[in-house]
């Protein structure tokens, strides 16, 4: 690294700062930040676990993400055209923003930061963004190179860190507060001085959620769902499957009173089956992690042949009934999880949201659980 990068300070516009220990690397248990706090004439504040409170000048307006949970809350905001950097810009799953209208957002000119499972950190000085939205914490996960040294050189020398690792609870290296999706996204918001665009889309998801409960089955009606990923290794029979978890991944499960057939097989976050194993367990519907945003339809297809061609995979009730479902991805945002909950709303229950009939379901006028509309003009600050 140069020196001159080493000394580079940040603009004269921008102000930041994080009040706990070592940025967060020590856990911030009571640390809570649903509002923005003045700090001075024009300065104000925010305040996430781990790294504290945070403050800022004015409103950032270069940006970088990891992957689609807080880099969707950007969107959200309507700043994707400032959107600098994420850790894979070809995992977004582009099908939700395609099925919006008058909404363009391209990954086109986002850069990767990272290679290997390592970042560098020269990345972040060549993206000279006003705010990172990753957890500190979850860089030293990735990466076995990067420490508290180097959180503390980025966030002095080029713009602090914002974000919780909301994903899912009960990790090891978690010992601080969570947040749920909405938590987080107001944080964030404020942190954008972007107020009025996450009450409308809070007002949008409540509104979702009242027409779930109306319409929801009785718990005895609803089908055992198996959630398996997409990354299993079908050619081998080796498939990744999970319960349903506590955290923003399954976000959309528990709130459409998904019974996981794995949630009384497995200890721990996940556990790997084969054919057998799946078929004694049986679930009615299988859904996909990762279904929308790793893999095109026909890819998609093709492992599911693969499925339907084994002796075993044939006799699985969801592969003769024809429920084998593409699913989200664990890393969602507000609008995101919009769409991942409508999808799987009619995966789960056609008779009560409509039919399934793949991603094109999205962009049908009827029948929708929210308006597609309406979160474009909030995107794109027509509300």
């Amino acid at each position: 690294m140069s020196n001159e990068n080493t000394a580079r300070t940040r603009r004269d516009t921008l102000k930041y700062g994080a009040t706990a220990a070592a940025l967060g690397l020590a856990g911030c248990s009571d640390l809570a930040g649903q509002n923005s706090t003045p700090t001075g004439p024009g300065e104000y504040s925010v305040t996430m676990a781990p790294m504290g409170e945070v403050e800022f000048e004015k409103p950032p307006e270069d940006w970088v993400s990891y992957l689609s949970t807080y880099g969707d809350m950007g969107i959200a905001l309507g700043k994707a055209d400032r959107l600098q950097g994420l850790w894979d810009p070809d995992g977004m799953p582009n099908v939700f923003y395609d099925a919006l209208p008058d909404v363009d957002v391209s990954f086109e000119d986002v850069s990767p930061i990272s290679g290997d499972n390592e970042f560098d950190k020269e990345i972040f000085y060549e993206l000279d963004a006003d705010v990172h939205l990753f957890d500190p914490n979850w860089l030293g996960v990735l990466a076995d190179d990067w420490g508290d040294a180097d959180i503390e050189e980025i966030t002095t020398g080029v713009a602090p860190f914002l974000g919780n690792y909301i994903r899912r609870r009960g990790d090891d290296w978690h010992d601080y507060q969570y947040y749920s999706l909405y938590e987080a996204f107001e944080i964030v918001a404020d942190a954008f001085d972007e107020r009025e665009r996450y009450e409308a889309l809070v007002e949008v998801h409540e509104d979702m959620q009242a027409t779930i409960e109306e319409r929801l089955p009785p718990s005895a009606d609803r089908p055992t769902v198996g959630l398996v990923s997409v990354n299993s290794k079908f050619e081998e029979a080796a498939f990744y499957v999970y319960p349903v978890q506590n955290g923003n991944n399954h976000k959309q499960y528990r709130n459409l009173g998904m019974r996981g057939a794995f949630d009384d097989h497995i200890e721990g976050n996940y556990g790997e089956f084969d054919y057998e194993q799946l078929l004694e367990v049986d679930p009615d519907a299988i859904v996909f992690q990762y279904g929308f945003s790793h893999v095109s339809t026909e890819e998609f297809e093709s492992r599911m042949e693969t499925m339907r061609e084994d002796s075993v995979g044939s006799q699985l009730s969801a592969v003769q009934n024809d429920r084998l479902y593409r699913g989200g991805t664990s890393y969602q945002g507000p609008v995101i999880n919009l769409f991942q909950t409508e999808a799987a709303a009619r995966q789960f229950y056609p008779e009560a949201f409509g039919e399934w009939n793949g991603t094109e379901t999205l962009r049908e006028d009827s029948l929708t659980l929210f308006d597609r509309q309406r979160v474009a003009d909030i995107i794109n600050g027509d509300s």
